[in-house]
């Protein structure tokens, strides 16, 4: 199966309010893909859509089956972590790795204990003594020494500090992700994943946005630090954002030709921060 997620027409309301909006969209397998949207755009509305956890219009599989009727099927093969991460005060270490391999067939307790490894986390020890950041610690090691096809990280990182952040990502890339798994990661904190992702969504208001793999984006997108002298002529290709970076002129352009911003400045890819920026206002500007 090289498709793991497809939706048509996948719509969403809460009453009168439209969370999701007519969602056409394919992921295939062994992409990474960032969700990236404001707060309130859809983005866990489309989560728990995916997980089966609340109803939906329209047409979804979650590999090649409808993850709302056959949910308890879809979680054989599927992981996920919420921005917060829930575990009773009383239990210890030892007690949720027990739990998990007793629970879930494709758990890797060697695994879990080799990731604990690398943090402060007792084998005794009870969530009640440690920090949000531990806690996640811990529910992190837990989910990526399941062997799934599907994981879907929602904050994954909330309430760790920058260092374990970046271990996490080294090793979700490196010890985890295959060509055999999908990832979809949604964040605040772009710029930390930007570096690992295969493909992007941008969502707003309910609706897909921006839909495309990181080499197009290369391929379309262009940011030029461009001097006073070349600014007028800058302008007119239209840049969808101009902001002044020490006396010069950052702008960011959708071009199918390299060479004539060449001429212009410095050009480089855009930060996706900064192209989701740009679009959200060029749709605001619409």
């Amino acid at each position: 199966m090289t498709q793991i997620i497809k939706a048509t027409n996948l719509s969403k309301s809460y009453g009168k309010f439209q969370a999701l909006k007519n969602i056409n969209l394919t992921i295939g397998k062994g992409k990474i893909v960032g969700l990236i949207g404001p707060n309130g755009a859809g983005k866990t509305t489309l989560l728990k859509s995916l997980l089966g956890l609340t109803a939906y219009d329209g047409d979804l599989e979650v590999m090649g089956i409808s993850p709302f009727k056959e949910r308890a099927k879809l979680m054989e093969d599927i992981c996920f972590i919420a921005d917060v991460a829930v575990l009773p005060d009383w239990i210890k270490v030892n007690e949720v790795l027990d739990f998990v391999e007793q629970t879930h067939p494709k758990f890797s307790r060697t695994k879990a204990e080799s990731f604990l490894k690398k943090t402060k986390l007792g084998a005794k020890q009870k969530v009640k003594s440690m920090s949000k950041g531990m806690v996640v610690q811990l529910h992190l090691a837990i989910v990526m020494s399941i062997e799934a096809k599907l994981l879907v990280l929602d904050e994954p990182t909330l309430g760790l500090d920058i260092i374990y952040r970046k271990d996490f990502y080294d090793n979700l890339l490196n010890d985890y992700f295959d060509n055999e798994r999908t990832i979809i990661i949604t964040t605040h904190q772009v710029e930390e994943i930007e570096h690992i992702l295969t493909d992007l969504l941008f969502i707003k208001d309910g609706e897909i946005v921006l839909d495309a793999n990181m080499e197009e984006l290369t391929e379309e997108y262009f940011e030029v630090m461009v001097s006073s002298e070349n600014y007028e002529d800058a302008m007119s290709f239209k840049p969808l954002q101009s902001r002044k970076v020490f006396g010069k002129h950052v702008m960011l352009f959708k071009h199918p030709n390299r060479g004539e911003l060449e001429a212009l400045g410095e050009v480089q890819r855009p930060g996706v921060a900064d192209l989701f920026v740009a679009m959200l206002k060029e749709e605001d500007a619409a």
